[in-house]
């Protein structure tokens, strides 16, 4: 297992992060600790879950599955949906934070959450509540690290000049959703990241189960999987050419001679930018075959092909600027040229 520096933060975290959506979600207390266990065993440092995931279910279990291993693991968890059905049940206001990150502490069984990633955006709260909050929370040390999942460019960049201004701690990592089929954040969010530092840890590396290797390509549904039972499948975000990337996914795999999965995971994680993928598993035997997606690199012919067939094509503006430092260079006219 391969472990790299989350962004410029000195934290360092496995290049595979279990996400922990399933605990209570199809695996009990006994299976998410034997996943954990399996997952230390490989060297798995990184685990991500919600406060919301499963009702709470998610963070109990893996507080459990930790229990007397707690200094062996960086733990990653969210805030913003709901808990509850009272008006501040919810977003990322001082009060819904205070209460939250209590609740989770406690479900978790620890003194402190290593990443504490605001889950999704609150249009009523402004950033600066939120940022002071967070800002609290570090100094308090019942956080370590904050971190942000699915923002658009401009307000990342909003709130990280708003903490650099005020002297609040900023964010160190970013949680997209990345895979060979989703790749909108290419345009605006990873040049912001690489820009400022940021460490990524991208969600859903294979399209909720999509790249796994169940689908055949143009298909969307498959039974007894995720997209059959109406749980983790945004197909909605898939690429137009989603089927060919499937089929060249394909392709590659079996002139590697391994599973789909390993090598659509192995993609994500061989992105220069990318610090760690969250994957998921309903059992130990699945984990097993994910972590070995883990300590190898993809030959750079398989890496350019399957970066080719997923590119998504550029839009404006950077579409009509990128041949402008071509332009530039190409207007110098140097003796002896």
């Amino acid at each position: 297992m391969d472990y790299r520096r989350l962004g410029r933060a000195g934290l360092k975290v496995s290049e595979i992060c279990l996400g922990t959506m399933t605990f209570g979600n199809g695996a009990d207390q006994a299976e998410a600790s034997r996943m954990v266990d399996t997952a230390l065993g490989a060297g798995l440092n990184f685990f991500d879950t919600a406060n919301s995931y499963v009702g709470g279910a998610s963070e109990t279990m893996l507080g459990e599955a930790l229990k007397g291993k707690r200094q062996d693991a960086i733990i990653g968890s969210k805030f913003f949906n709901p808990m509850g059905h009272r008006p501040n049940d919810s977003g990322m206001s001082r009060l819904h934070i205070k209460q939250q990150i209590e609740a989770s502490l406690k479900r978790l069984r620890t003194d402190y959450i290593d990443i504490y990633y605001i889950h999704h955006v609150d249009h009523q709260t402004p950033l600066d509540e939120m940022l002071r909050a967070l800002d609290d929370l570090v100094r308090q040390g019942k956080i370590l690290y904050t971190a942000c999942s699915n923002y658009e460019a401009w307000r990342l960049m909003d709130a990280l000049w708003l903490a650099d201004i005020n002297g609040w701690v900023g964010f160190s990592a970013y949680q997209p959703q990345y895979s060979l089929v989703v790749r909108d954040i290419d345009e605006e969010v990873v040049p912001a990241c690489q820009a400022k530092g940021l460490g990524m840890v991208a969600w859903s590396p294979l399209a909720g189960g999509y790249l796994a290797g169940k689908y055949t390509p143009g298909s969307l549904k498959v039974q007894g999987t995720r997209s059959s039972e109406g749980w983790g499948f945004n197909s909605k975000f898939f690429a137009a050419n989603h089927g060919e990337i499937l089929q060249t996914l394909f392709d590659v795999a079996k002139e590697l001679g391994r599973p789909p999965a390993q090598v659509a995971l192995r993609w994500v994680m061989d992105q220069p930018f990318m610090t760690s993928a969250v994957v998921g598993a309903r059992n130990t035997d699945q984990l097993k075959e994910t972590l070995v997606a883990g300590g190898w690199r993809l030959p750079l012919e398989a890496l350019e092909r399957l970066n080719k067939v997923s590119a998504q094509p550029m839009r404006y503006p950077r579409a009509f600027e990128d041949p402008m430092p071509e332009r530039r260079n190409a207007a110098v006219k140097m003796p002896g040229m």
